[in-house]
């Protein structure tokens, strides 16, 4: 896969991993978000001279939008980037909530966005030690036809495994990981 610019919206213990790691892997990581001080030291420590933005500054500047974000935190990201104009037709838009299935993307798929949901079945750490422990992760993925050759192809650049988990078992499915 050609290096893809790539956002990501919650620099916390999972999206500055996850963004270092495509960065590794070739990706340019155009720029991240993050409120807390926590997060913008994990951004600063993970991902060193990839600039800090507002989540619509993110969004509108790059082709695979992450959102990284807590899980009661997602419908109103998504919502609010998708009235703000900050979305766009083509782009990917790819959440890792290990609760929500592609429901919750409905506002970004409304305005031509591609979507998916791609949960990393591991606790994170927020520090490059969680680097050498994706290879092998698997991944519970949700996505339409069109979207399951791409977002397979990010799990391999992650070098972790995919599972499929259809968006009617995504509440299961997470339920399971939490016991």
């Amino acid at each position: 896969m050609s290096p893809l610019r790539v956002g990501v919206i919650g620099a916390g213990r999972v999206g500055s991993v996850l963004a270092a790691a495509l960065r590794e892997r070739g990706h340019v990581i155009v720029s991240v978000s993050g409120e807390s001080d926590a997060s913008r030291a994990r951004a600063a420590a993970l991902l060193p001279g990839v600039p800090m933005a507002k989540p619509t500054v993110v969004a509108r500047g790059c082709d695979v939008l992450l959102l990284t974000v807590p899980d009661d935190m997602l419908a109103n990201v998504v919502t609010m980037l998708a009235d703000s104009g900050a979305l766009h037709e083509g782009q990917h838009v790819v959440h890792t909530s290990g609760r929500h299935g592609l429901a919750v993307l409905e506002p970004a798929r409304a305005v031509g966005a591609r979507t998916a949901a791609m949960h990393p079945a591991m606790t994170c750490t927020g520090t490059a030690v969680d680097l050498d422990r994706l290879p092998g992760t698997v991944f519970g993925l949700t996505a339409d036809t069109a979207e399951r050759a791409f977002v397979e192809s990010l799990v391999a650049d992650l070098r972790g495994t995919p599972m499929w988990v259809p968006e009617e078992m995504r509440t299961l499915y997470h339920a399971g990981l939490a016991h």
